[in-house]
């Protein structure tokens, strides 16, 4: 029912390409059409915009235009007022003068003169003021000076000075002084004759009632308080005033006050408009001649600013009409424009699709290969030469095939990601999830970045924890790409010596996930350059690169973190990163796995006494823990110098250690002359094993010259140290690990491929599981053969796709179409290099069972001839 529904889907997929061309089409058009309505609604945020920045910036040049008229405005009322007080002022002080002009000897006539002056003009008080301030009063009452200090002071240096004081009933009245020197009744001199009138008399005199209504005139001190002023009689001073009037502006009035007394200290005009309960009142103060007073004028501002107003009202109407006008004139144009772009779009559409089927084919090759194509390459490239250097040697020949195989694989993965990167991106990656050895891919790994970290002078180190299942079901070329990208940047972003460390441990998650299910964790961790914390949020993102001198000799895309945690989240798990500059960085990857049932080997040696040295403590102790679950009893220790002190004491002791695993790089003395030293003390009975994580090509015949008697390769998985440790135990294997599997031998294939080369390795490949192989060169051929055969004489067909005459989908067709039973059931088994997704499907559509791309994996090819012949699920 599956495979229906896929035959179906593809044959939808023709009108479906032509609906999602359509669906672009209309796309691009609808992104013109917003792209043009966003431009004018832009166009026209910006011209409200402009319209708001040009009434404000007019707003504010009529406010200071404002400022500045009633500034002059303010400044000549002020003058007027200043001069009409001087001017009279000046006429009662000559007055005060011409009575002082008397000369008389008589002091009683003298005084009688004085008042008979004082009183022909007009003033009502008359009296003569000695130096100490002592006042003689002449005619009237008794009068006192409200400020008598500075008063005083200027009539001392023989100056006219002008005062306010009140009388014996607390009337105020204004005190005019001029120098006089007249015999004073208590025997001293005067230094000046006081004459007065009531105060009301400057209140006349000034006439601020006959000024305009509009504007107020208050004459003041320095410490507000009044000389004249229409709110004298309702508050205490000038700023008393403000406080009372305008309670929710004081913060306001307080720096008003302050700077306006900071003016008047300093006898300076001072001019501002002051904001008080929404309203604005220009302010100007002067200072009055003769006198310590100054003159405070307020006008409202709304009275100086209804002209400006109707102007600004006049500018804005004229403004609106004018946009207005230039707005359905934009729009008109957008119009047309629009109208204009429609029909280009159209044209642009059909030479797009030209363009498109012109460059359809190249646009399946990418122009630039990952780097990382190149680590399993120098695995390949090097093995190769160790292989044809040792050809003569078995064993050695066979280690390398191995890895040149493992390495192979990758190659093959890495390819296939790079050809299917577009998916990646775009969310479609696909995964199979295979059964899986955790320790072999991790081997694999491990040999294929050696190169590189030996090429640096690494220090590399694996641990291995609490495995509790190795083998289990996931996208191995998946695991074998996160694992080899992290290790790869580790490798590149470490200076030459540093140290990097692989872990790897799992953890129960039956409560979350039930008993099948195994929660694995692996970590990266390097001593490398680091990453800063700015850039620990972008180092997922597809193409980016710490931007610094540190990495510019760094080859790489920046494509392979974006590829790891793209797939880490397909596989529904989760990558964190540590990192600090300068220090290193951490890679922390969480996978979920199904564990892998299966049929379990009793992991079971006998009883042996272990030594195990390695300057890691950690691995120490998780390589005791892994030796004692498959009962060998192990000591353990962290230097060549105390592992031969430990084997010279139980040497002594009678007690001997059977067997002794001795880790290669050691910091005082390295494994090999630890080896030479245990030598001495134990003969050459007791097997000693090297482990390394470095390849044993490299010190071999050293090894074994230094009584070296094998070698297990790091990460020490339970299984790595049962099948390494058993053959040196006199243990055989019931059955060989890599045994040829029988169960297909006698079966007979059909193999269609054009290739001879292609042809030999399979052949070859099959033979040695037991099936036999007929070979038709194309697809016309392989369809005649099995026309020809007996029915039921070909077992299975393997069919290639691209060949000459005749292709596979068309054979596979014509096969199924044949009037004999087995044409419909003979498994046809697609075997090409046209390997992605929709190469499958069609495939399956011809008719095909299954599919398996090339290179040829014998694994899965045997995997899948054992599920159509013998339906056995692999």
């Amino acid at each position: 029912m599956s495979h229906k529904g896929e035959h179906m889907g593809t044959r939808n997929n023709d009108e479906q390409a032509g609906q999602n061309k359509q669906g672009k089409n209309k796309y691009s058009r609808r992104n013109t059409v917003r792209f043009l309505l966003v431009s004018f609604s832009l166009l026209l945020i910006i011209s409200v915009g402009a319209f708001i920045a040009l009434s404000r910036y007019m707003s504010n040049a009529s406010e200071k235009a404002i400022t500045k008229l009633g500034s002059i405005y303010m400044s000549g009322i002020n003058e007027h007022i200043t001069a009409h007080f001087r001017t009279l002022i000046d006429l009662k002080l000559e007055q005060a003068e011409a009575i002082v002009n008397v000369v008389s000897n008589d002091m009683d006539g003298l005084y009688d003169e004085l008042i008979y002056r004082s009183d022909a003009r007009n003033f009502n008080y008359t009296a003569l003021c000695s130096e100490d301030g002592t006042m003689q009063m002449l005619n009237g009452s008794q009068i006192q000076l409200a400020d008598p200090e500075p008063f005083y002071a200027s009539l001392r240096n023989k100056e006219k000075k002008v005062a306010v004081g009140v009388n014996a009933n607390g009337n105020e009245v204004v005190v005019f002084g001029v120098y006089a020197d007249y015999p004073m009744s208590s025997g001293e001199r005067s230094i000046a004759l006081l004459a007065a009138v009531p105060i009301e008399y400057i209140d006349a005199m000034l006439a601020t009632d006959e000024e305009e209504k509009f504007i107020y005139s208050h004459i003041i001190r320095k410490d507000g308080s009044f000389i004249v002023s229409d709110l004298s009689k309702l508050y205490e001073d000038y700023f008393d005033s403000l406080y009372k009037r305008y309670p929710e502006d004081a913060e306001e009035i307080s720096g008003f006050i302050e700077e306006l007394s900071d003016y008047m200290e300093r006898s300076e005009s001072y001019t501002k408009i002051l904001n008080l309960n929404h309203s604005s009142f220009q302010i100007y103060c002067t200072q009055l001649p003769d006198s310590e007073w100054h003159l405070l004028t307020t006008l409202p501002f709304e009275v100086m600013s209804e002209t400006v107003t109707s102007l600004d009202k006049n500018r804005t109407a004229a403004t609106v009409l004018i946009s207005s006008v230039i707005f359905c004139v934009i729009l008109l144009i957008f119009y047309i424009y629009y109208k204009m772009t429609c029909r280009q779009l159209d044209e642009l559409q059909i030479a797009r699709e030209e363009a498109l089927e012109a460059t359809k084919a190249k646009s399946l090759f990418l122009s630039n290969m990952s780097h990382d194509i190149r680590t399993p390459m120098n695995a390949i490239v090097g093995m190769t030469a160790i292989a044809m250097t040792h050809i003569d040697d078995k064993e050695q020949v066979q280690n390398c095939l191995k890895k040149i195989t493992l390495s192979g694989k990758h190659l093959l993965g890495l390819i296939n990601d790079v050809l299917d990167m577009s998916k990646i991106e775009s969310g479609k990656m696909t995964l199979t999830a295979e059964r899986i050895s955790l320790r072999e891919v991790v081997e694999g790994v491990v040999s294929i970045v050696q190169p590189q970290i030996r090429g640096r002078c690494q220090s590399f180190n694996v641990h291995i924890e609490n495995i509790i299942s190795e083998d289990v079901y996931c996208d191995s070329i998946r695991l074998n790409q996160i694992l080899l990208n992290l290790l790869s940047n580790a490798i590149k972003y470490t200076h030459e010596g540093g140290t990097i460390l692989l872990s790897l441990f799992q953890e129960d998650i039956s409560e979350l996930k039930g008993d099948d299910y195994i929660r694995t964790h692996i970590i990266v961790k390097d001593n490398g350059i680091g990453m800063s914390k700015e850039f620990l949020h972008r180092v997922f993102d597809s193409y980016e690169r710490a931007d610094s001198k540190r990495v510019h000799k760094t080859e790489g895309a920046g494509l392979g973190m974006a590829i790891t945690k793209c797939i880490v989240d397909a596989m529904h798990g989760d990558i964190t990163v540590d990192s600090e500059l300068n220090k290193g960085s951490e890679f922390h990857v969480i996978l979920d796995f199904e564990k892998a049932h299966g049929e379990e080997v009793d992991m079971m040696l006998p009883p042996w006494k272990m030594l195990v040295v390695d300057d890691d403590e950690e691995l120490c102790r998780t390589a005791v823990d892994a030796l004692d679950s498959i009962g060998i009893q192990s000591d353990w220790t962290l230097s060549g110098e105390m592992a031969v002190k430990m084997v010279e004491e139980h040497h002594k002791a009678g007690d001997e250690y059977q067997i002794i695993l001795l880790d290669w790089k050691l910091p005082d003395m390295d494994g090999l002359v630890t080896a030479k030293h245990i030598r001495q003390i134990v003969g050459d009975e007791m097997p000693i094993i090297l482990i390394s994580a470095y390849d044993w090509n490299e010190f071999e015949v050293e090894a074994k010259d230094s009584g070296i008697n094998g070698f297990i390769a790091k990460p020490l998985f339970k299984s790595t140290l049962f099948y390494g440790l058993k053959k040196y135990m006199g243990i055989e294997d019931a059955q060989d690990e890599t045994g040829i599997d029988n169960d297909l031998e006698g079966c007979r294939i059909l193999a269609a491929e054009d290739n001879d080369l292609n042809w030999e390795i399979l052949h070859e490949l099959l033979l040695d599981v037991g099936i036999e192989s007929e070979w038709a060169e194309n697809g016309q051929i392989c369809v005649e053969k099995f026309q020809n055969a007996e029915q039921g004489y070909y077992d299975a067909i393997l069919m290639d796709v691209r060949m000459p005459v005749m292709g596979g989908y068309e054979a596979t067709q014509s096969i199924r179409a044949l009037s004999r039973p087995d044409a419909q059931t003979i498994p046809i088994i697609a075997m090409t290099a046209d390997a992605f997704s929709e190469d499958v499907k069609k495939c399956l559509d011809s008719g095909m069972n299954a599919h398996t791309a090339k290179p040829v994996n014998l694994d899965e090819l045997i995997a899948l001839l054992k599920k159509f012949i013998l339906n056995i699920e692999i």
